[in-house]
């Protein structure tokens, strides 16, 4: 199964060994349809709009059936899979967080940023500066 990755489970990020030795694809982005939230600034939320959507960048990981279960098992509550669209037109899994909870819980549009490890690295910068 070919899986998108796009927040806390990049390379670089705290997150990535549960990905254990899933193999690597490469670089990939989302088609522009999607917006990018931090959710409890911990990990991204991601959902599909019809207009104002931006082109995620993330990875793309083949995953056999044993490295998909165990990660969805350390996936952090209300993320679910669904199929997103690539920028090449292909469809992949990926995870993604209801659209209804991130508007009811006022999580921040981080798409400016361009993308997770984006925001996490201009956020470190901007508290490092502030003390």
């Amino acid at each position: 199964m070919r899986f998108f990755i796009c927040g806390s489970a990049l390379s670089g990020q705290p997150d990535h060994a549960n990905l254990g030795d899933a193999r690597f694809l490469g670089e990939a982005r989302t088609a522009p349809r999607y917006r990018l939230h931090s959710v409890r600034d911990q990990h991204p939320g991601i959902y599909e709009v019809d207009i104002g959507g931006i082109s995620i960048p993330g990875e793309l990981y083949e995953f056999t059936p044993a490295q998909h279960a165990h990660l969805l098992s350390t996936e952090p509550p209300d993320l679910y899979e669904a199929p997103i669209r690539l920028d090449d037109g292909t469809s992949v899994h990926a995870m993604i967080y209801p659209r209804t909870l991130i508007q009811e819980r006022g999580y921040a549009d981080i798409s400016a940023y361009g993308g997770w490890a984006a925001y996490k690295l201009a956020t470190g910068e901007e508290r490092a500066s502030r003390r």
